[in-house]
């Protein structure tokens, strides 16, 4: 960027003393140029801009205000400061030089002090513009990159996750083939029921994340059903079971104000593994904070065409992450942790025509209170 020194200042006068008294000021500053009527200064801006344009308004042929107004009109020209210096003293004069465009009115006999010191602020007010737009130009060439890689990194990651499922169907399909050959033992056949459900349950997140992809850019095609909380409670359960003894963690669930059972029920209208990631993505983490010894209280009550599912653990939300809990990438001391698990459950819950909220203190620890629509649900067999 040019130096506030290196500046080029054009003198636009039709006087010969005036004109005198300005490059004496200004010439050991900066460069000067010189116009004694404002066609021969539309010639020189023409062919060599200047930075900056003293300008006389009573001329022949073209006066101040001409040169001013074909100046901003032209879209090369308009962004040059104009300082009138003249004469002409009325209140009126000034008003519609700087209606024009002007940057700054002058009026005669001058200072030379008060004009270096105009013009040298004129000219840092214009580098800043100058620094500014420049900065801006990176910025958004900048942003423009970015959006292309993260375009890019998402083909790469939507590829990816449907590439995925053709080596998962060898890994789901093979052990129903070994077990149907027979022959096994309790312990291999074990194993191999702990490589399909694993196989499935690897094909269940591929299948979540290509659905969190199309819930973010909302395209994802919600298909309502009844879906027992219940039942998704029990395999959520069955699942974090290791961790929930190894934390001495003590669980209770809650319908509608009484105890529940293995065969209670309490319906939503969603997606049975929508509701499956949410709520194990939630209680996980509950389980997870909660401290050794701890209670996970979970409450699901109906509330006119609303179900609400609460669920309490004892421990408080680290302030630093509160106000961005269900931001995406939030995590707070967990160094596996991907920050997806809020995200995710609060996209699952607003997909769902639902939502989700917290409440933390250090008194009263940390509520998650999700609402969906209420459904009947249909008679258990027994």
């Amino acid at each position: 960027m040019k130096k506030i020194s290196e500046s080029k200042i054009l003198i636009v006068d039709d006087t010969e003393a005036y004109i005198d008294v300005l490059v004496e000021a200004l010439g050991g500053i900066y460069e000067i140029l010189v116009a004694t009527n404002g066609v021969e200064a539309m010639e020189i801006v023409k062919e060599d801009p200047p930075d900056l344009i003293l300008l006389d308004i009573l001329m022949p042929e073209m006066d101040g205000y001409e040169v001013c107004r074909q100046l901003k009109a032209n879209e090369t020209t308009r962004e040059i400061p104009v300082i009138f210096v003249t004469s002409m003293n009325d209140i009126e004069d000034e008003t519609r030089g700087l209606e024009l465009g002007a940057i700054d009115y002058i009026t005669k006999p001058i200072s030379a002090s008060i004009v270096r010191a105009r013009i040298r602020n004129h000219l840092e007010l214009k580098r800043a513009y100058q620094g500014i737009a420049e900065q801006k130009c990176k910025l958004e060439e900048q942003n423009v990159e970015l959006l292309e890689a993260v375009r890019l990194r998402e083909d790469v990651e939507q590829i990816m996750r449907h590439d995925l499922k053709t080596p998962l169907n060898a890994i789901i399909g093979f052990p129903q083939i070994i077990k149907l050959q027979g022959g096994l033992n309790d312990n291999q056949l074990k194993y191999i029921g702990y490589i399909e459900e694993s196989g499935y349950r690897m094909l269940s997140m591929i299948n979540l994340s290509l659905d969190l992809f199309k819930m973010e850019r909302g395209i994802y095609k919600f298909n309502p059903e009844p879906v027992n909380i219940v039942d998704v409670l029990n395999n959520i359960m069955n699942e974090i079971q290791k961790l929930i003894y190894y934390k001495n963690i003590s669980v209770n669930i809650f319908i509608n104000g009484e105890k529940y059972g293995f065969n209670s029920n309490f319906c939503v209208q969603g997606e049975t593994l929508l509701c499956y990631s949410m709520l194990a993505n939630l209680i996980k983490n509950a389980v997870e904070a909660s401290p050794e010894g701890g209670i996970i209280s979970i409450f699901m009550e109906n509330k006119e065409e609303n179900a609400v599912i609460r669920i309490h653990n004892q421990s408080a939300v680290p302030i630093n992450i509160r106000d961005r809990f269900f931001e995406k990438f939030t995590t707070s001391g967990k160094k596996k942790g991907t920050g997806l698990g809020t995200y995710s459950a609060r996209l699952i819950a607003e997909t769902q025509n639902g939502k989700i909220q917290m409440k933390t203190s250090e008194e009263d620890g940390t509520w998650l209170i999700i609402e969906l629509a209420s459904i009947p649900c249909s008679k258990k067999e027994t």
